[in-house]
């Protein structure tokens, strides 16, 4: 193309200057006549060389298509952007009043996306019962992981059973026994969620690959670890390897390009969105065994959290999985959010379920 180019460009030249040279001195006398010939083999150079160029309107299409492409790229890496409010209670006697009321009960906590103009551009929004079942509707969802991804089920499915009191009390004495699975099927919707105990890389690991061998594949899938790795196994290389290789099986989750299914790969009609829950931030002081405060320390969470980013899991670093960005969350709602240091009020994973409906919404292009 680049040489067809090239050649047009020195035939028009040539068609054009070389007349006009000749002609010149002949037509000097008569310039209506030299500007009338000029013209003339310019709109024929024009003609000459309207093949080998885009026309206007693949032009336009091409630009929009790169801003629209840009704008989402954007609003994911802005949708973790939220600020926090957190202030005692107007009236903390009432609380004391209440049985079972507990230290976190006299906050309130409030959170938003934050004003900057990038924010505001993409109209993150807090979604109600009512927009998560149609965005969810026919969904299979699935949050595996630890007592992180326990929290951040229990508030998904929160927000779809909506004011159903009943059902979330059945639903919080299952989701919560210990180290077990869970699944459930919201009629109403079609919506089926399956939490899977998985605390250890390797079991999430096990799980992807399961998927890939039963050619079934989630719609949702969202899940996180680290907890558990650095209370027993302690090794924050070991992590990061283990985060390697359960990217590089997650990558073969994502749905094949057009051009790997013209290659003759097939991408088996599905679109999945694949989220990872961070890990919060530990309160070293507040954690409630020696154990714990000698083996989760500030500088173990450290490297891990470089493990982390340096596995390239994420996909602000090149990989699959979109962060739910929880250290953020815990770090900003503070100390008041927490009773032992590491398992946050609800809010903090009512957040994380907001973002994660955000991004999903930018991701399959779908408004409400």
């Amino acid at each position: 193309m680049l040489g067809a180019i090239h050649f047009g460009v020195l035939a028009a030249c040539f068609v054009l200057f070389v007349p006009m040279v000749m002609a010149g001195w002949h037509l000097s006398r008569n310039k209506m006549l030299f500007f009338s010939g000029a013209l003339f083999i310019s709109l024929a150079v024009c003609v000459h060389l309207t093949p080998y160029f885009p026309s206007v309107s693949d032009i336009v299409a091409s630009v929009s298509s790169v801003v629209v492409y840009d704008h989402r790229i954007s609003c994911i890496n802005e949708v973790n952007q939220i600020v926090w409010d957190v202030k005692p209670v107007p009236n903390p006697e009432s609380v004391r009043r209440h049985n079972g009321s507990t230290k976190l009960d006299y906050f309130v906590k409030n959170w938003d996306w934050m004003k900057s103009r990038k924010v505001l551009s993409c109209e993150f929004q807090k979604l109600d019962k009512f927009d998560v079942s149609d965005l969810l509707n026919g969904s299979w969802v699935v949050v595996a992981g630890d007592s992180q991804a326990r929290f951040v089920a229990l508030s998904l499915l929160n927000l779809v059973l909506g004011s159903d009191s009943k059902a979330m009390e059945s639903v919080k004495d299952d989701l919560f026994k210990r180290h077990s699975d869970y699944s459930i099927v919201v009629k109403e919707i079609g919506m089926k969620l399956d939490f899977v105990w998985a605390p250890y890389e390797r079991d999430l690991d096990d799980l992807v690959v399961s998927y890939k061998k039963k050619n079934k594949y989630p719609d949702v899938v969202i899940m996180g670890s680290g907890l558990w790795h650095m209370l027993h196994v302690n090794n924050a290389s070991d992590f990061g390897f283990r985060l390697k290789q359960l990217s590089s099986h997650v990558e073969s989750l994502v749905p094949l390009t057009p051009k790997e299914q013209e290659g003759g790969g097939s991408a088996s009609g599905r679109s999945m969105h694949l989220f990872w829950i961070g890990m919060p931030v530990l309160i070293n002081g507040m954690l409630n065994t020696d154990e714990k405060k000698q083996k989760m320390s500030d500088t173990v969470w450290h490297e891990y959290d470089r493990s982390l980013g340096e596995s390239k899991i994420l996909r602000q670093m090149g990989g699959p999985l979109i962060l739910l960005d929880i250290q953020s969350f815990t770090w900003n709602c503070g100390p008041q959010c927490t009773l032992d240091g590491m398992h946050y009020d609800s809010a903090v994973y009512d957040a994380a379920v907001h973002v994660m409906l955000n991004a999903l919404l930018i991701e399959s292009h779908q408004t409400l």
